[in-house]
């Protein structure tokens, strides 16, 4: 189990706002709509599911679009095309086109792009140290279509406390 504060490792994971869960004000001022909370749209677009992908396979190196299908095999070449395009709009990636024939595109992370596989690893270690939390979360939940929660349940850690 991690301490609070950090994922995975020395990152603090509450850093530079503090102990965010106790600061329903940060979060009520910052992401109630899209409209009051500029930066909405961009998290919407890496919380994508195959943004983040996209964004790891370029992490290592330049890639063509069929070496990107073959890295991520489970992506469409219309979801891939698409997911590129939002990119590179987001002025995360940068594609240059070689005149050959026929033309050859190569895709590679911006410097903003780069900027952001720091967090992006940071929710990748979270994900990975809550991976066995929420698989007990999810057979408890499964277990209970009614959503009954039953006994003492601590919603911090998702595992059962002995109920007195």
């Amino acid at each position: 189990m991690l301490k609070a504060g950090t994922v995975g490792h020395e990152s603090p994971l509450n850093s530079p706002y503090g102990d965010l869960a106790n600061k329903p004000s940060f979060w009520k001022e910052r992401w109630r709509d899209k409209e009051h909370c500029p930066g909405r749209e961009l998290l919407d677009r890496i919380g994508q599911k195959w943004a983040p992908l996209v964004l790891i396979a370029l992490a290592v190196k330049k890639r063509r679009f069929s070496d990107l299908q073959r890295a991520i095999p489970a992506i469409s070449k219309r979801m891939l095309t698409q997911t590129l395009r939002d990119l590179e709009r987001d002025g995360l990636l940068t594609r240059q086109v070689f005149p050959t024939k026929p033309p050859s595109v190569e895709y590679q992370l911006s410097d903003l792009g780069r900027s952001l596989l720091t967090p992006l690893a940071v929710l990748i270690d979270w994900a990975d140290a809550s991976r066995q939390d929420v698989s007990v979360a999810r057979e408890r939940f499964d277990a209970n279509p009614n959503g009954e929660l039953g006994p003492c349940f601590d919603s911090r850690s998702f595992r059962m406390i002995a109920a007195e």
